[in-house]
This record gives structure tokens, C-alpha cells and sequence, in this order.
């Protein structure tokens, strides 16, 4: 495997930073200036946002640029591990939960009631998924996007993905971010 150079680091933050959407949806410019106008959960639901251009875009960037056969470590699979750090950290908990009923590993299926109704809802065509949840007398903004196949790539491993339609979910990032302390709920 070859290691992450810098060249790589700035492209990808500058594909980021560029407002780059591999995955569909409408611009970002919109979401900035929606966090002025739609209440509290408005800089969350921004911050949601960021995270998944943020992962999707290093997922496809890594995958396009460094995995170049089935021996090489997957990017979803680095990532994984990411999601794990950030989560020990305290930030927020994101999950890869599989759509299309054949998942990668048993970790990828759905954990709870959330998670099985936004994976139906985005292979409805929804593009995005939220809700405030109260657990354990804490609250949590739950949120759900689709990851559709976007390289040819992603059979390499998922030779289930190549009967899939175009833009269709074959998963989802789902979110899970603490609000006591940050907002108040719409």
C-alpha cells in the first residue's frame, strides 16, 4: 500500500474547501446560508453536512488514487477506523450501514429502529435523513445520507454493486451528534 503523501492531502482538502459534491444533493453555498435562516439545529445540521462531504470526498479520493486492486486495504475500511477514533474522542458517532441487504461484513447492518427507516427512505430517493432523538436523557441529532456507487472501483470488492442502477444507495453514513450543550431543539 502506498502511503499518503501531502500532494494528496491538499488536493483533497482543496476539493473540500472548493465546496466539491461527489455526492449529490444541492450545492453547499445553499447550506451556508441556510444556517442563518432555519433555527437552532441550522449550524448542526451545516456541520452534518461538512462531515459527509468531508468523508464521502476522502473515501472516493483515497479509493480513486490508492486502491488500485483487491489486496489493497479499502478506503471504507480506513475510514472505519477513523469513525472509531473520532467516536473514543467524544465528537460524534458515524456508522457505514449497508442498503442493499448483502452487507460487506456483519458490522454494517442497521442497529436500530432509525437507521432500518432512513435506509428504506433513502432507497425511496431521499437524499438526506434526520431526526432529534432523546437516549439515556441525552439528546442526539440522528441524520442518514446515501453512498451510491460512483467509481467502477467499488465492484472490486462489492461485485454486488454492479447490477445496482445508477445513483442509487448501496449504503449510508449515518450520524449520531450530541446536542445537549449546543443547541436548543426546533
Amino acid at each position: 500500500m502506498k502511503p499518503l503523501r501531502r500532494p494528496f492531502l491538499l488536493s483533497a482538502l482543496a476539493a473540500v474547501l472548493a465546496g466539491t459534491c461527489l455526492f449529490g444533493g444541492a450545492g453547499r453555498a445553499e447550506d451556508a446560508a441556510d444556517a442563518t435562516r432555519n433555527g437552532p439545529l441550522a449550524a448542526v445540521r451545516r456541520e452534518v453536512r461538512m462531515l459527509d462531504d468531508i468523508y464521502k470526498g476522502g473515501i472516493v479520493t483515497i479509493t480513486d488514487n490508492y486502491v488500485n486492486d483487491a489486496e489493497t486495504i479499502p478506503a471504507g475500511t480506513a475510514f472505519k477506523k477513523l469513525f472509531e477514533y473520532v467516536e473514543q474522542k467524544g465528537w460524534h458517532r458515524v456508522r457505514l450501514v449497508d442498503a442493499t441487504g448483502e452487507p460487506y461484513n456483519d458490522e454494517n447492518v442497521a442497529e436500530d429502529d432509525f437507521e432500518t427507516a432512513a435506509i428504506a427512505q433513502l432507497l425511496e430517493g431521499e437524499d438526506w435523513v434526520e431526526q432529534v432523538e432523546e437516549r439515556d436523557g441525552k439528546r442526539y441529532f440522528r441524520v442518514a445520507t446515501p453512498i451510491p456507487v460512483v467509481l467502477s472501483k467499488c465492484v472490486m470488492c462489492h461485485d454486488n454493486y454492479e447490477e445496482v442502477p445508477a445513483g442509487r444507495a448501496v449504503g449510508a453514513l449515518t450520524y449520531s451528534i450530541p446536542l445537549d450543550g449546543r443547541v436548543e431543539t426546533e
